[in-house]
């Protein structure tokens, strides 16, 4: 746990994964872009999990609704379960190495995920199959950079 949390850096890094999330990618790698928002959620209730908790990741998830134009409350309940699944286990997700946090990362956003996907499939969306994971496995492989880069701003910032 971090022990002093820099606003700044927080607002800067949801900022950026809300843009992130909705930036053009070529046609061929947007399946298998990272779920930025989700990485956000995760990292801030790891880290601060007394300030940032399941209403924060709700209304973050909301504001990703809203900009992607998908049905209201789909992501928000997504990035609520992130956001519960994090605080259930952050205490034993700290003595965690970096490759577990990964297979963690790669567990939660996959959830997050399949939630996301079943809820989009009920309402009549016509994405078949297992592609719906790609991302929760590129954010996985990106979670060792997002992590060590939060710290350290974080920590000369804070």
């Amino acid at each position: 746990m971090l022990s002093v949390i820099s606003y700044p850096v927080f607002v800067i890094s949801v900022i950026l994964s809300l843009v992130l999330s909705i930036s053009l990618f070529p046609v061929g790698w947007f399946e298998f872009r990272p779920e930025w928002l989700g990485l956000m959620v995760f990292y801030w209730t790891f880290r601060a999990p007394a300030q940032f908790g399941i209403l924060f990741a709700w209304c973050l998830g909301l504001l990703l609704d809203v900009l992607e134009a998908t049905p209201l409350g789909v992501n928000g309940l997504g990035m609520a379960l992130i956001a519960f699944l994090v605080l259930t286990i952050h205490q034993r997700l700290r003595m965690y190495p970096i490759p577990q946090q990964c297979l963690m990362v790669f567990l939660l956003i996959g959830i997050n995920q399949m939630l996301v996907h079943f809820i989009k499939q009920i309402l009549g969306g016509e994405d078949a199959g297992f592609s719906y994971l790609w991302p929760a496995l590129s954010s996985a492989i990106i979670w060792p950079l997002v992590c060590v880069l939060l710290d350290n701003l974080n920590r000369k910032l804070g």
